[in-house]
């Protein structure tokens, strides 16, 4: 997978994607990262991407020209699949929408800022729009970590045993149950015996069980 991302603080990304299971999905060789500074693409003499709105009001807005302009020159070396843009008036991300863009072979993510960007961007370049809550954050550039984060690390090869993903919260539909390791007597805080049994049956069914306990008490809607 590729991934291209459009940002003004490309900076943002050296440490979550310096680490950890996207690290490692790079050096396999499985994911390719490109971070592209929409500032070089400007042609205003202080590399200027934002503008007042017409209209008036509070605020500025990112300028069409230089994002399209990367969009372009990105298009012009290769088809994508998707281009992304994170906001908060999104599709909202969830397990199977990551599914879905893991599968992808060439993603473009725009992080937008200020008021937002000019809506002919969203009319003519964006073909999805995600966010990952209902809420704002100051840009683009944290969702499109999360993004990336959710997407990289069900791809297969990415993470070493590929069934601890296929068994986190909602791949099923259902949150994740306990979860426990040694010692298994804490200050008499104790492990459920079942889970010391060792009968694979038993130990299926009793976090079955605790998962949909879990996902009515704490997200009722699913179940």
């Amino acid at each position: 997978m590729r991934i291209d991302i459009l940002t003004i603080f490309p900076e943002m990304f050296d440490g979550p994607f310096s680490h950890s299971i996207i690290k490692r999905a790079k050096e396999k060789g499985l994911v390719e990262i490109h971070l592209h500074d929409i500032r070089d693409y400007s042609t205003n003499k202080h590399k200027r991407v934002d503008d007042y709105p017409f209209g008036g009001g509070a605020g500025m807005v990112m300028m069409i020209e230089p994002i399209a302009d990367c969009i372009d020159k990105l298009k012009a070396e290769r088809e994508y699949d998707e281009v992304i843009f994170l906001t908060p008036d999104g599709e909202l991300l969830d397990q199977p929408c990551a599914n879905k863009l893991s599968l992808l072979n060439n993603v473009i993510m725009l992080c937008g800022h200020y008021k937002g960007i000019d809506e002919r961007l969203r009319q003519h370049y964006i073909t999805k729009e995600i966010s990952i809550g209902d809420y704002v954050l100051s840009g683009g550039e944290l969702a499109a970590a999360v993004l990336c984060d959710s997407m990289i690390r069900i791809i297969p090869g990415v993470i070493g045993d590929e069934t601890s993903a296929l068994s986190d919260s909602f791949q099923d539909g259902l949150i994740s149950p306990p979860v426990y390791t040694r010692p298994a007597d804490y200050k008499g805080w104790k492990v459920p015996d079942v889970l010391l049994s060792g009968h694979e049956k038993n130990i299926d069914e009793w976090r079955h069980e605790q998962a949909v306990k879990r996902t009515k008490e704490r997200r009722p809607g699913m179940v």
